[in-house]
């Protein structure tokens, strides 16, 4: 059986920007991504996007809304990752590095996808949009996507 490891990822908007953190360590150092990590037995989905963002980016979500889900499978090294996506403008705190991630907003035109995961270029524009979406894809290594569907589910707010 893969294993399976089900996570968070926050990515907070301000003013036309979105904030992203370089990972400095460990899966997928070097690029930019959104901040989160793997939920802890007890806790639900929210408690570990809350608490994900505090721990690498010192901020506090005073709420936040789910706006899609994720899944990756990783062919070489064999591994399924579950992914809640959330977002949120209501905040405390203003960004602070920390061991794993440096923090830095980006103008949503400028976002860095060249720096990010190869399956971010097909998410993120749904994100920045305002839609919500649900995608799977399979990576032959960590740059390469062999597989993927995505589908846009509903609109956040009416536009």
């Amino acid at each position: 059986m893969i294993p399976t490891r089900i996570s968070s990822l926050v990515l907070l908007r301000k003013n036309g920007s979105v904030l992203l953190g370089m990972k400095k360590r460990g899966f997928g150092i070097g690029k930019w991504n959104g901040f989160g990590g793997k939920i802890e037995k007890g806790e639900s989905m929210m408690e570990c996007a809350k608490r994900e963002l505090l721990e690498e980016a010192g901020i506090v979500a005073k709420s936040l809304e789910e706006v899609g889900y994720l899944e990756f499978e990783f062919l070489k090294d064999p591994l399924i990752m579950k992914v809640h996506v959330f977002t949120s403008s209501n905040f405390q705190g203003e960004p602070q590095e920390s061991e794993e991630m440096r923090p830095q907003w980006f103008p949503e035109s400028q976002v860095p996808l060249d720096q990010m995961w190869a399956d971010d270029r097909l998410w993120f524009p749904l994100f920045l949009r305002g839609l919500k979406f649900k995608g799977s894809f399979k990576f032959k290594d960590m740059d390469t996507i062999s597989w993927y569907q995505l589908e846009e589910l509903q609109p956040l707010s009416p536009s």
